[in-house]
């Protein structure tokens, strides 16, 4: 196609500048033609108008010779000099190459490729003047023979395979052959910090912007693990990375790589340490479902930006083209080593050759590839910008006229539309298209994922909410690239992480967003996980569904992931068992368990406990269960643990010492004492256990095996190892922290007490606090003989008679000392426990209550949990019906914040006008009571 005549607004444009730059001279049409078609070329030659002399020698331009980029002793060049001279290089050259392709016509084919080995020039150069920077000061690595190990440099994407345009961005990835420490500096250095120093100056070198400008936009993150990796890898870890964690879009970058620089022996070894993962052995055809893939993800990006009559990106552009060839090259060039190329025009030509592609299509995509890429240099050449849009504003409409002969720029976008439509015809075929039904509604996930830009999804949301979505999106992310998760995981989750996205997009809640995804950063490395998520849509959905209700849940299901087994069926899991089946369930649970795998019980414990807890808080969340019922199942599961806890200490204390005398497995002589919230059936997720052991047997009996021991010594042994399973933090954490101060001595007493000794503490020792914890108390564990015994031990001390004035200082002392130390409460706040009106006080109410009254009403000792309390206590007009319906009320009411709080992990206070009314009424019946 002929180059056209300059409009007369380009004539006169061209006239005016070069009278400006060159008063003295005769204009040429070749001159006055440059200065028309480019603002960049103008700029130049204002700065050194004595090329002008240059770019008319012929020969000069003519002759594709490559010169140094740098002249002089590289050690002895500073970093101002170095920048000045390449930038200067870059300014000539390019000028060179817009009169070959503005003024000569020159062929696109040549065009690029000498463009690029020009830009090699450059990158060589400052490579091998950062690398004698580095070393002045720490010397450098040394292979076998004493020489300098290079750092190499892998030229990616279009500089890659010689195509660079005009203004590309490069994309770079360093490597070094082996790790050794530098020799020969005033400091020896690890080698992954010498060549990190020089890959640092070597992209200042290029990329950073002075008062001569750029050389190139330096991009880095094709490397591996991207911009979270480290800048420079050894072969070994370069190596290990794509054989382990290597993705389908890496295969496809890789294809383009190409060794910049000087030759050496090591270029070698690097190809063939590469080529395995780029290359099959065999004919492989899955790399089309994740160029397909790539695809999409293009096309929403064009949709996303509104890019119109972009000729790189947009349908039938030059990406597709690229596609076309990669894809074939990908599929079989493991078999025919001719298409291991990284250029697509040598690769055109051997799929013709081999008529892979028929030889009239291959020429056919050569011209039209070859027409868009003459298309791109002439658009990014007008200014020295980065772009493949056709032009809006005329003068560049005309300017792009001129170049390709077409006189009606109307006519030229037709002319551009049809070479693209046979392009798209093509790479459907090649390619091919899916359905635009889910597929295309997932395109925008896809995008949002593989390039991580929540812009991409079809969601609207303000700043803030944009910035966080982004934020977390940003943070799982890096995360997760430094995650060991293998090729299989990468690629599961490549799959699974659109579809997370859109389950959560309609939701709109960034917090969900970050508690699935930190569950799945959590089970990333464990592609089974992966897998059940991706294949199982109704468990991706009940997660998203948990974490949307609860941070309690979520967190759960991120520190043990074998909880997300329990997604997969909704209709067990927001079913809790019945209250009286909990021992039962863990009964049968322990049949597949051998009995003498301690580690193996210990798990099994565990997960049990999260098992159920999962389905309690997932009905609690979803309304299934109301607050008590929620309190009620978890006291429930807690003492089937207990109860199976005591059974697998009792086995294995017995199997050592054997059994205490009179004992068996069913009658152990052996009981556990609840307190607090245990106690009184209020236990919540995370709640500690709060016992005491107790024993009844006769002080001087022993054990019956072989290695027999004192029977009080055996009961301590016991409770040690009870302390063991439930304390000991395995893979799935802690069983409960169980808390035994509240045994008679505290700390100092025994871990294991005989319940006379424990009724005789109790009675003589203790302190009004530990009588008002009794008040709180149940056996929950031990048979019928102990359980009777203690009902008449707790019954006997809490029907003492006090002396009321001394009980009231006791206590309100005590809740004094506690609210200084523990309370939260503020003006703002209210500590929804320890706040004045709070939780604590009304159990203190209840407390005083039973100590207080119980010698005369017996009833009140009935219970252990203060609703019942209350209700014992108006029946027996110690309350009146309204304190008592407030009381319960009110506690409920706290209760239930409370466990709200405890689900999404908002701490243990709420906003004081939220229930001041309500404290204010506790406050009322406190003064009423105990001031």
């Amino acid at each position: 196609m002929e180059q056209g005549q300059l409009s007369p607004e380009l004539f006169a444009l061209a006239q005016q500048r070069f009278t400006e730059l060159f008063p003295e001279h005769t204009a040429s049409a070749q001159v006055l033609r440059l200065l028309a078609l480019s603002d960049f070329a103008y700029r130049i030659l204002a700065q050194h108008p004595d090329w002008l002399k240059w770019l008319l020698d012929q020969d000069a331009m003519k002759s594709r010779h490559i010169e140094p980029a740098l002249s002089g002793d590289f050690k002895v060049l500073s970093d101002s000099d170095c920048f000045a001279q390449l930038r200067r290089y870059r300014k000539r050259y390019w000028l060179k190459l817009m009169w070959l392709d503005l003024i000569l016509g020159n062929d696109i084919a040549d065009s690029i490729e000498y463009q690029s080995k020009l830009s090699e020039q450059l990158i060589d150069s400052a490579n091998q003047w950062a690398f004698e920077q580095v070393a002045k000061s720490n010397g450098v690595p040394l292979d076998e023979s004493n020489l300098p190990l290079p750092m190499l440099v892998l030229g990616m994407g279009k500089l890659g395979g010689q195509e660079l345009n005009f203004s590309s961005d490069i994309d770079l990835i360093f490597t070094y052959p082996v790790s050794v420490k530098t020799q020969g500096g005033r400091r020896s250095i690890e080698a992954q910090v010498f060549y990190t120093k020089v890959a640092q100056k070597l992209i200042a070198a290029l990329d950073q912007r002075t008062a001569d400008g750029q050389v190139f936009r330096v991009d880095m993150r094709l490397r591996p693990f991207g911009e979270s990796g480290p800048l420079v890898m050894s072969f070994s870890a370069m190596e290990d990375y794509y054989q382990d964690q290597g993705r389908e879009w890496e295969r496809y970058a890789m294809l383009k790589a190409r060794l910049l620089g000087q030759p050496n022996h090591y270029w070698d070894e690097f190809r063939a340490l590469i080529k395995p993962f780029v290359f099959r052995r065999y004919i492989d055809f899955s790399v089309i479902e994740s160029l397909r893939k790539m695809k999409h993800m293009i096309a929403q990006e064009v949709r996303r930006k509104g890019l119109i009559n972009n000729i790189k990106l947009g349908a039938g552009g030059i990406r597709e083209v690229e596609f076309i060839v990669q894809a074939l090259q990908m599929i079989r060039g493991g078999r025919e080593p001719d298409l291991q190329t990284p250029s697509l025009l040598q690769a055109l030509n051997v799929l013709a050759r081999q008529d892979v592609i028929p030889k009239s299509v291959a020429a056919d995509l050569e011209k039209q590839y070859l027409l868009l890429r003459r298309v791109e240099q002439y658009l990014q050449a007008f200014n020295d910008e980065q772009t493949q849009t056709l032009p809006i504003d005329v003068t560049n409409q005309s300017r792009l006229c001129v170049l390709l002969g077409i006189s009606d720029y109307g006519q030229l976008v037709v002319y551009i539309e049809q070479v693209q439509a046979q392009i798209r015809q093509e790479f459907s075929q090649v390619i091919g298209e899916e359905a635009h039904d889910a597929q295309t509604l997932k395109a925008c996930f896809v995008s949002a994922w593989e390039y991580q830009d929540v812009s991409y999804l079809d969601i609207e949301l303000d700043e803030q909410a944009h910035s966080k979505w982004q934020d977390t999106l940003n943070v799982f992310h890096t995360d997760i690239t430094k995650k060991q998760i293998g090729v299989r995981g990468r690629d599961v989750l490549d799959k699974l992480m659109p579809l997370v996205l859109s389950e959560i997009t309609p939701l709109k809640d960034p917090e969900v967003l970050e508690r699935v995804l930190n569950v799945i950063a959590k089970v990333a490395s464990r592609t089974a996980y992966l897998e059940l998520l991706y294949e199982n849509l109704g468990a991706l959905k009940q997660l998203i569904k948990l974490c949307s209700h609860s941070v309690w849940i979520a967190k759960q299901i991120a520190r043990y992931p074998i909880l997300l087994d329990e997604l997969i069926d909704p209709a067990v899991l927001y079913r809790p068992l019945p209250l009286n089946a909990y021992y039962n369930e863990i009964q049968q649970y322990f049949l597949r368990i051998d009995p003498e795998d301690l580690e193996l019980q210990m798990e099994a414990l565990r997960q049990f406990k999260q098992t159920q807890q999962l389905r309690i808080a997932a009905a609690d969340a979803t309304g299934v269960l109301d607050i008590m019922k929620v309190s009620d199942h978890l006291t429930a599961l807690a003492e089937s643990i207990v109860a199976k806890a005591v059974e697998i200490a009792w086995g294995q204390m017995t199997s050592r010492y054997g059994a205490p005398q009179g004992t068996s497995a069913e009658e152990k002589g052996f009981a556990v004492i609840a307190y607090g919230k245990a106690g009184g059936f209020e236990l919540g997720y995370d709640s500690d256990l709060d016992l005491v052991f107790v024993h009844n047997c006769d002080g001087q009996s022993k054990t019956t095996g072989d290695k027999a021991i004192a029977s009080r010594q055996f009961y301590l042994k016991l409770a040690q190892r009870l302390m063991h399973l439930f304390n000991t933090r395995t893979l799935s954490g802690i069983l409960y922290e169980l808390d035994t101060r509240l045994r008679p001595e505290g700390n100092s007493g025994l871990l294991a007490i005989n319940i006379e000794s424990y009724h005789q503490y109790l009675r003589e020792q203790a302190w009004t606090w530990e009588h008002q914890a009794l008040v709180r108390t149940r056996m929950i564990v031990g048979e019928d003989v102990l359980v009777k015994r203690f009902h008449t031990i707790r019954h006997d001390i809490l029907c003492q008679q006090r002396n009321t004035s001394e009980l009231q200082s006791d206590i309100v002392n005590m809740r004094e000392k506690m609210r200084q130390h523990l309370s939260k409460d503020s003006e703002a706040e209210f500590d929804l426990k320890q706040g004045a009106g709070g939780m604590t006080d009304i159990e203190f109410l209840a407390q005083y209550l039973v100590l207080a009254f119980a010698y005369d009403y017996p009833a009140l000792t009935r219970y252990s949990d203060n609703i019942r309390i209350f209700e014992i206590a108006n029946k027996e007009s110690v309350l009146s019906s309204d304190s008592q319906a407030q009381l319960a009320q009110v506690y409920c009411q706290l209760r239930e914040h409370y466990h709200l709080n405890s689900l999404n992990g908002s701490g243990k206070t709420v906003d004081a006008a939220l229930l001041s009314a309500q404290s204010a009424s506790i406050k009322a019946i406190w003064q009423a009571y105990l001031e």
